[in-house]
């Protein structure tokens, strides 16, 4: 049967299970739909009161201006612009027929992940066989965690001893893609090299996807989460949430899952029939249904929510900036009223279960945060150091832009950024999860990483449009020197940014620790909500700011709501002790923070005037990364630029990280297309199979020992031989001295005998030593060859004192291409083939300074 037939009947079978289960009887029809009616009439309040709310703010600061220091580094408008970020092969594991695929994964710009049967049918332009969004996932690469994810799933259904999970691997180098709610995804990498660099592009993946709303929109991103934020308050929920991630579709989906998940596992885990693997593989399959139908009508709801709210904004900027001034007034009144009532609760609040907490929060989020930074910086300053050396022999712009096409994606490199973030990741606050209702640091680590990535990316940037302006103004002359300028300008701007950015970032995670906690403590008193209406009508106010309802007039009762008020308070309240603790840390040097009082606003202002350059095209602007083609190939090329379709576009983007090479292994290679076979027919290991593997790596490190002891007895003998060679060597001079002594006898009135002997051999080292400019291959081509000098002396005279001093001076560096071993294969520069020399007995500098 074809695999889309197979896939079909599958999926008739499991909605056919669900409707059984949901629409046995009305009662379960009700539960399902009505939870999802729930959600959407209370979320469509909210929405509707904090877009009205969130309009007027934004209005309220394009009037009146504000904002921090501003950012010295340029930023990037379309950061991957005709970029993919990676693509190969791996084993994928299909549900239908249980067995282990190659696929052919393509990771755009949008980092959604795409696979398809082969490479050749990506290249054709054909549509995937799936596509991934890796919103809310996990990447795990160990089958027991992920096993004991899904036990977790099932509560109160134990596993019985001994029994067999439902999924074997086809290497052993999983990547696990686990969700809550959506369908689990299972890959397989042929080494652990493939493997750890698909861990770095899946974490990427994820990190991207789970970063939120775009924060360009000022009225619906702020809209969105004030509304969502609400609504988890009114049910009790508090603090951080690491479901927050995705499009607004998928986060309300989250929402709605997360009331109805324990309840639809009440209802249909009695009924799964079966053994364990066979009831957990059910009930993945169910939720993965369930989430899919909330989200198509999630999806529904909140894009007509969205059209009703943008056909009234004209009505409602029109009102505000008729009556700016008599709202701003109004809020303002009402604000000095419930802060007069608010504040002392929440200072005595503060004073007790804030403020001693404070600066132990701040430690555990500035070390590592400021680990990860400083790891960007010496990233940044490495690949550009590697730069400078490799274009030292050749300083031509076709050198420079082959490093620079490599260094202009640094930042969407996850392979070479994953040591920054990685410094992040050790992140841990311990005990915040009970006391500050702080769910997991998650959410401030891949926090954190974004921001690090934006710092490289504009600091990859600006040293761009700096060294492309020299570039053209200077041309080639002194270019190391040039380059070296722009660096040093680019890390000064990176140091001042990082300081703004790391401490904006302490405020805001202090903040998002806080704040939550604070309301929970002071809402019941202060300002409580009665539970979401079932028809959509507002929530009746309660506590002791029900008298301020009736302060606000009704003009401007839909900018002026009491909830953000009292939130803006509490606010307020905590903002100060936080300010306070920010900056007395950044005096400590240990963090390099800069201090506030030190400001770099319009220190470069010729700078900013190329802010609005695009990205530049280093390889077709200086043809550092254009690879020739001849013949058919080309011509092939040039007929598929004419043609201009979608599929070929996509063959021509860019990677930012390379192919991956499949190594040797005794397993089938993902790009052959192979099967592995299945679960069934994949043998488990016994204990004879174990001692067999046991006995052959002992004898394979006693051979190596074996190997390793040889090696050492050569080395031993190669050097005695050395040794009596030199000793030789001494002899004969110290004949040739004899015999020019006897026929010249010294004066032992002016100088010994011993004064004489060393002396002769430093006027035999300046007789030797090569002019200035002059290498050591050079002497010997002009003056002997090593076949003349073997024949009239078998070593070279010592070295001059002198010879230490030059070897320390810098030389010419090895060829390095500036990317990771393995990974592009294009050496940027080679080393001249230069005439064998003689050995020296002057050691290792010797011979160092004469290359």
């Amino acid at each position: 049967m074809p695999p889309n037939r197979v896939r079909f009947s599958i999926n008739c079978t499991l909605y056919g299970r669900i409707d059984s289960l949901f629409y046995r009887s009305h009662t379960h029809t009700h539960l399902f739909w009505s939870r999802r009616g729930e959600l959407m009439a209370a979320f469509r309040r909210l929405y509707e009161q904090q877009y009205a709310v969130a309009l007027f703010n934004n209005i309220r600061f394009v009037i009146e201006g504000g904002g921090g220091p501003q950012p010295q580094l340029l930023q990037r408008k379309v950061p991957l612009e005709n970029k993919s970020i990676f693509s190969g092969s791996l084993f994928h594991y299909l549900e239908e027929n249980k067995r282990w695929r190659s696929r052919f994964l393509f990771v755009p710009d949008s980092y959604s992940i795409s696979y398809y049967d082969s490479k050749a049918v990506h290249d054709k332009g054909q549509h995937p066989k799936g596509t991934i969004n890796c919103a809310g996932y996990k990447v795990l690469t160990s089958l027991e965690d992920y096993l004991d994810l899904l036990a977790d799933s099932l509560p109160g259904v134990k596993a019985k001893t001994g029994s067999s999970a439902f999924l074997k691997c086809a290497t052993q180098f999983p990547l696990i893609l686990w969700h809550p709610y959506a369908r689990h995804h299972y890959f397989c990498a042929v080494s652990e090299k493939d493997q750890k660099k698909w861990h770095a592009v899946l974490q990427d993946c994820i990190r991207h996807t789970n970063d939120g709303l775009p924060e360009e929109d000022k009225v619906q991103t702020p809209a969105f989460t004030d509304a969502v934020r609400l609504y988890r308050q009114a049910q009790g929920h508090y603090g951080t949430w690491e479901m927050m991630c995705g499009a607004p579709s998928q986060i309300l989906s989250n929402l709605v899952m997360e009331k109805l998940l324990s309840e639809l596992r009440d209802l249909i885990c009695p009924r799964l029939k079966g053994k364990l693997h066979e009831r957990q593989k059910s009930w993945m399959l169910i939720s993965d249904a369930v989430y899919s139908l909330v989200q198509g009508r999630c999806l529904a709801q909140y894009e007509e929510l969205l059209q009703r709210c943008e056909a009234a904004r004209s009505s409602l900027e029109a009102s505000i900036r008729t009556d700016m001034d008599q709202i701003i007034s109004s809020k303002e009144h009402l604000s000095s009223k419930i802060r007069a009532a608010v504040v002392p609760k929440a200072e005595k609040l503060l004073k007790v279960s804030i403020q001693p907490y404070i600066s132990s929060i701040l430690d555990a989020l500035m070390e590592p945060t400021s680990r990860g930074f400083s790891e960007v910086r010496e990233l940044f300053f490495k690949e550009l150091v590697d730069m400078s050396k490799n274009i030292i022999n050749e300083g031509t712009k076709e050198m420079v832009a082959q490093h620079m096409d490599k260094i202009s994606m640094l930042a969407f490199h996850p392979v070479k950024m994953q040591s920054c973030y990685e410094k992040v990741e050790q992140l841990s606050l311990e005990g915040l999860q009970q006391r500050f209702d702080v769910s997991s640091p998650s959410v401030f680590v891949q926090r954190a990483q974004i921001l690090m990535r934006e710092q490289m990316d504009n600091a990859v940037y600006t040293f761009e449009q700096i060294l492309h302006q020299s570039l053209e103004t200077q041309g080639t002359e002194e270019l190391c020197k040039t380059v070296q300028r722009c660096q040093d300008r680019v890390l000064k701007k990176f140091d001042y940014d990082s300081s703004s950015v790391r401490k904006r970032f302490f405020r805001e995670a202090l903040l998002q620790i806080f704040i939550p906690y604070m309301l929970k403590q002071l809402s019941p008193s202060c300002l409580s909500v009665s539970p979401p209406p079932r028809h959509g009508h507002q929530g009746a106010l309660s506590g002791e700011l029900l008298r301020f309802q009736e302060m606000i007039f009704e003009d401007f009762s839909p900018f002026i709501l009491v909830e953000n008020i009292f939130e803006e308070v509490v606010l307020h309240s905590v903002t100060k002790d936080i300010m306070m603790a920010v900056k007395e840390a950044a005096v400590q040097r240990r963090h390099n923070l800069y201090r506030d009082s030190i400001v770099l606003s319009n220190s470069d202002p010729s700078l900013h005037l190329l802010g609005d350059n695009p990205s530049i095209d280093w390889a077709g602007e200086y043809g550092g990364g254009q690879e020739k083609t001849d013949g058919p190939e080309k011509e092939e090329e040039e007929e598929e630029e004419e043609e201009g379709g979608e599929g070929q576009k996509k063959r021509r983007m860019k990677q930012v990280v390379s192919m991956i090479q499949v190594e040797d292994s005794d397993l089938p290679s993902p790009e052959t297309g192979a099967e592995v076979p299945s679960i069934r027919d994949i043998p488990e290991e016994d204990g004879q199979q174990e001692e067999e593997e046991q006995e052959v790596e002992q004898e394979e490190e006693q051979e190596v020992e074996q190997e390793v002891g040889q090696e050492e007895v050569e080395q031993e003998v190669e050097q005695e031989e050395g040794q009596q060679e030199q000793e030789v060597g001494q002899e004969e001079q110290e004949e040739q001295e004899v015999h020019s002594d006897a026929a010249n006898p010294p004066d032992l009135s002016s100088a010994s005998v011993s004064e004489e002997k060393r002396i002769q051999p430093e006027e035999q080292r300046k007789d030797s030593e090569p002019l200035e400019g002059e290498t050591a291959a050079g002497v010997l081509e002009d003056k002997d060859t090593p076949s003349d000098l073997e024949g009239e002396q078998r070593f070279p005279p010592p070295p001059p004192t002198g010879a230490a001093e030059r070897s320390s001076a810098p030389l010419p560096p090895p060829p390095h291409d500036g990317g990771e071993a393995g990974e592009e294969g294009t050496p940027t520069s080679s080393a001249a083939p230069q005439p064998p020399q003689p050995p020296q007995p002057g050691g290792d500098q010797t011979a160092a300074g004469a290359q």
